[in-house]
């Protein structure tokens, strides 16, 4: 019973904390390297359409988006509140379309270029007129493949 003492019991040492500030900023590196944040702001309402047949987009990353609907509240003082086009952060008009086209073009590899897609996201309410008037602009600068942003029917 020798081996069984009470008295010769060893303590437990206490556990450091010196390396929990590394991992913490480990953490944090991870995280910050990791996140995407939002490239542009909406400056237009849009309640995206349902659509009973849809499809995910392939690769996001070859996307040219065009937004169409109402200008935010925040801004409809000074922009009214017909339908207006943002291209990335501003508004913009129907004839701005070809130069974004070929700006985008242009920040993809030439591998990528013919698999570029335009996705057209729109307010349901929005007159088809204008919608017919962007297709016609894309129609110009050679940007066939469209895709328009819709949510699946309930």
């Amino acid at each position: 019973m020798s081996k069984f003492k009470q008295e010769d019991k060893k303590e437990v040492p206490a556990i450091t904390s010196s390396s929990l500030s590394d991992i913490v900023f480990m953490l944090l590196f991870f995280f910050m390297v990791t996140t995407q944040l939002r490239e542009t702001e909406n400056k237009v309402m849009v309640k995206i359409p349902q659509a009973s047949e849809s499809v995910k987009l392939e690769r996001k990353d070859l996307a040219a988006h065009i937004n169409i609907g109402t200008p935010i509240r925040s801004l409809q003082a000074q922009f009214g509140t017909d339908a207006r086009i943002q291209l990335n952060d501003s508004f913009k008009t129907v004839q701005d379309i070809g130069n974004y086209i070929a700006a985008e073009r242009d920040s993809k590899s030439e591998a990528d270029r013919p698999f570029m897609t335009v996705n057209i996201k729109a307010d349901q309410d929005v007159r088809m007129g204008i919608i017919t008037e962007v297709k016609q602009e894309l129609r110009k600068c050679s940007a066939l493949k469209i895709m328009y942003s819709s949510r699946k029917a309930e």
